[in-house]
C-alpha cells in the first residue's frame, strides 16, 4: 500500500539548526520515487515553509497555521481551503498584554501580517521585512485572521495558554509553536492538523490507513490520532507519545525520522 507521508517541521522533519538534513531530504525523495507522497503539515505560515517545500520538490498540497490553510502552494486550487475567526479577539488579547505578560502579538493570513511592536519584530522568525504598514492596529487589521502568534517568557507559556482558552476557549483553539521560540498559536475553534489532513484525505479519496504521520508536540496530537499509523518522535512530548502507534528510536536532531521510514518503507 502506497503511502502519504504527513510530516510536522519543528522537532520532527528539521533538526536542531531548523535545517532539512541531507539524509532526511534523501529519504523522502526515495519514498516519493517509490510512489508515496509527501505532505508537510506546519504550525507555520507559508511564507516560513516554503522553502522546504521547494527543497523537497513537492507537488502537494500543504497545511500551514496547524491545519488553518490548506492549499496547493504557488497554485489555483479549487479545493484550498481557508479558515478565520473574529478579529476582535485579536484587540481583546492586546488590551490584555501587560496582564499576559507577552512580549509582542502578530496576527497573519496567508498574503500579509501585522505586529502591534515593531521592536520585537525578527525578520529571520516572520522570513520577511517589515514597515510602518505592518504594525497592528483596529485600522490595519481589516480582515479576520487565520492565525494569531503571541510570544512571551517560557516560563510563563503554560498559564498564557491557560489564560487565553479561559477567556476565549469557545472561539479559537491555542497551539504551542514548537522549535527554539515560546511561542503560542491561535487559530478557530475545530482547526487542528487532522482538520487540514481530513481536507485532503476526502479531495483524494484516500482512506486515513492510507497516511503515516510524524511529530514532536502537541499541536500533533490529533494528527497522530488520525492517521492510520502515527509515530511520536523520541523527542517528542510526553502526550504526544500517549497517542502514538509507535516512537523513533531516534530523535530529530539524529534524523529520527529518515531512520524511521528506512525501515518502515524498506528503502
Amino acid at each position: 500500500m502506497k503511502k502519504m507521508i504527513a510530516i510536522d517541521l519543528d522537532g520532527t522533519t528539521l533538526n536542531e539548526e531548523s535545517r532539512i538534513t541531507e539524509r532526511t531530504a534523501k529519504t523522502l525523495k526515495r519514498a516519493m520515487e517509490d510512489g508515496h507522497s509527501v505532505v508537510i503539515a506546519t504550525g507555520r505560515p507559508y511564507r516560513m515553509s516554503s522553502d522546504f517545500y521547494r527543497e523537497l520538490q513537492l507537488s502537494t498540497p500543504m497545511i500551514n497555521f496547524n491545519g488553518a490553510l490548506v492549499h496547493l502552494p504557488e497554485k489555483h486550487w479549487v479545493n484550498e481551503l481557508e479558515t478565520s475567526f473574529n478579529r476582535n479577539i485579536v484587540f481583546d488579547i492586546m488590551q490584555e498584554k501587560k496582564n499576559l505578560k507577552l512580549d509582542f502579538i502578530a496576527a497573519e493570513d496567508r498574503n500579509t501580517f501585522f505586529i502591534d511592536d515593531l521592536s520585537f519584530f525578527d525578520k529571520h522568525m516572520f522570513a520577511s521585512e517589515a514597515s510602518a504598514e505592518n504594525l497592528l492596529t483596529k485600522e490595519s487589521l481589516i480582515k479576520n485572521p487565520t492565525s494569531v502568534i503571541v510570544r512571551s517568557q517560557p516560563q510563563n507559556v503554560k498559564e498564557v495558554a491557560e489564560e487565553l482558552l479561559q477567556q476565549f476557549g469557545d472561539s479559537v483553539e491555542v497551539n504551542t509553536w514548537g522549535g527554539p521560540n515560546a511561542i503560542l498559536e491561535i487559530v478557530a475553534k475545530g482547526i487542528q492538523k487532522a482538520h487540514g489532513l481530513a481536507h485532503i484525505v476526502k479531495v483524494f479519496n484516500m482512506k486515513r490507513e492510507e497516511i503515516i504521520a510524524f511529530g514532536d508536540e502537541h499541536n500533533d496530537v490529533e494528527m497522530l490520532d488520525y492517521a492510520g499509523w502515527g509515530v511520536a518522535m523520541a523527542n517528542g512530548t510526553d502526550q504526544v507519545k500517549s497517542v502514538a502507534d509507535d516512537i523513533t528510536a531516534k530523535p530529530n536532531t539524529e534524523d529520527g525520522l529518515a531512520d524511521y521510514l528506512e525501515k518502515y518503507l524498506d528503502l
